[in-house]
């Protein structure tokens, strides 16, 4: 079993009834590039590039190589972030993200709908709480709400994401097997009643680089995750990288 982060071989078209940030005084979006161009070859391209973000739920895909092997120091991957603060924040479902400029907003019609449920009828969970990508679709920033105990059976409510496991345990359950890991860190971040614990994940695999946040409150994980080629990594990662370490819970 496992969470797709960002994995969609079809076309993304332009929301039927876009939704209004639900808060006014956020800086607008910046305009949308045009539409990609719907061709077989655009869509193939889009499910290679994207299909980096896939969460393993399970443990049939072990790590300890890769955890084995010593991170780059963390100057050398955190150090240098880009200012986000200027940069479209979007609003979910208890988080909120910065979105990196000219990226366009590439969730379904359908996808606005999920997770109601009408006279009784189960309701169809949300693949995606949030989905945004670059204007060539190149590079795709997605966010994944998941209850914690579908990523790790426990008998209390999770309440941090130290409740799953520690950083290294964790990486099991959020960064796919056969991938070479470049880093993993905790980050502690300020909040009104105290610390929150975050996990970020830097891995890549063949031609593709990703970077991954997770955070847990009131049981929920929230995952923010970034993908491109590493060709366009080189130029764009740090700007990517920001944008997943944005996330923040509301």
């Amino acid at each position: 079993m496992a969470i797709l982060l960002s994995l969609s071989p079809h076309h993304h078209h332009p929301p039927l009834n876009p939704r209004q940030n639900p808060n006014p005084y956020s800086p607008k979006p910046t305009p949308h590039a045009t539409s990609l161009p719907s061709t077989i070859s655009k869509r193939q391209f889009i499910f290679k590039t994207t299909s980096l973000c896939l969460i393993s739920l399970a443990t049939q895909h072990p790590l300890a190589q890769a955890l084995a092997e010593p991170s780059p120091p963390l100057k050398s991957v955190l150090s240098i972030l880009a200012n986000t603060k200027s940069w479209f924040q979007f609003y979910g479902d208890g988080f909120a993200i910065r979105v990196p400029p000219q990226f366009e907003d590439i969730m379904e019609p359908e996808d606005y709908s999920a997770g109601l449920s009408l006279y009784g009828d189960k309701a169809k969970p949300k693949t995606f709480a949030a989905r945004f990508a670059s204007s060539d679709g190149s590079e795709v920033l997605n966010v994944v709400v998941r209850p914690s105990n579908q990523l790790k059976i426990t008998f209390l409510e999770a309440k941090d994401i130290t409740d799953l496991g520690s950083l290294k345990e964790a990486a099991k359950l959020f960064v796919p097997g056969g991938t070479t890991l470049f880093s993993a860190r905790t980050l502690k971040i300020k909040e009104e009643e105290g610390y929150r614990t975050y996990y970020f994940y830097e891995f890549g695999r063949d031609d593709q680089h990703a970077a991954l946040v997770a955070v847990v409150n009131s049981g929920k994980a929230i995952i923010a995750g970034a993908t491109a080629p590493q060709s366009k990594w080189d130029e764009d990662g740090v700007k990517l990288r920001s944008a997943v370490i944005s996330l923040t819970v509301l």
